[in-house]
């Protein structure tokens, strides 16, 4: 099944050429996430003068959902795995599943960014951690994590916190980089991915008390 981003309206003419080049840059992005860090890739829907691609007139996530139609590329596919599949959705964001190699911790921008550099200056172990258009940072860490985060928050005595952090499980997706999220722009790594935290980031106690506490200094 064809698929373009919002129809004809709106969307400047590309050159096949660059078409082209910009499509098969996104393949190797895409088969880099499954073939070298291991993840499952799931196409995504992108927005466009706040109009989703994926047809809805009342979307309540424009550019920021999978596409239902559009299997997801495993983890293992090789770039010409994935240059046959995302041939069939040209445009779609990439978007990652959560809860299956990692979970994710999500907070503000300002004190992400914040924490990242505590947690360097640390030395603690680090996954991947991205910044999104809409202010969030997002730190990759290991499945299971949101399932625990009450019972985490409470031994740490954060659990009456007014934090703004929250932990995105299994059922949820993230945009990846470079692809842009719900027309706000691109998404960015502020830490990449590496061979030996990509399949195995850690565990979420690690990060959460530098995140809690930082989160909590940190205001508007």
């Amino acid at each position: 099944m064809g698929f373009t981003i919002g129809g004809s309206r709106g969307i400047r003419e590309i050159r096949p050429g660059s078409r082209r080049r910009g499509r098969t840059a996104e393949c190797t992005v895409v088969a880099e996430y499954t073939g070298l860090w291991g993840w499952d890739v799931v196409p995504g829907a992108r927005a466009a003068s706040a109009e989703c691609s994926c047809g809805a007139a009342d979307c309540a996530s424009p550019g920021a959902h999978p596409l239902g139609f559009a299997p997801e590329v495993p983890a293992g596919a090789t770039l010409d795995e994935v240059t046959e599949a995302w041939a069939e959705v040209p445009g779609a964001a990439v978007l990652l599943p959560v809860g299956r190699t990692f979970d994710v911790l999500d907070v503000a921008a300002p004190a992400g960014r914040r924490a990242l550099v505590r947690l360097e200056r640390m030395g603690l172990p680090l996954g991947p951690v991205t910044a999104t258009p809409d202010g969030r940072c997002q730190f990759f860490v290991a499945p299971g994590a949101a399932d625990e985060l009450p019972q985490l928050l409470y031994r740490m005595g954060w659990d009456d916190a007014d934090l703004d952090l929250q932990c995105l499980g299994p059922g949820s997706h993230i945009t990846a980089p470079p692809s842009d999220h719900a027309g706000l722009g691109p998404v960015d790594w502020l830490r990449p991915p590496s061979l030996d935290r990509a399949a195995a980031p850690p565990q979420a106690r690690l990060l959460l008390g530098t995140l809690a506490y930082v989160c909590h200094r940190t205001f508007p």
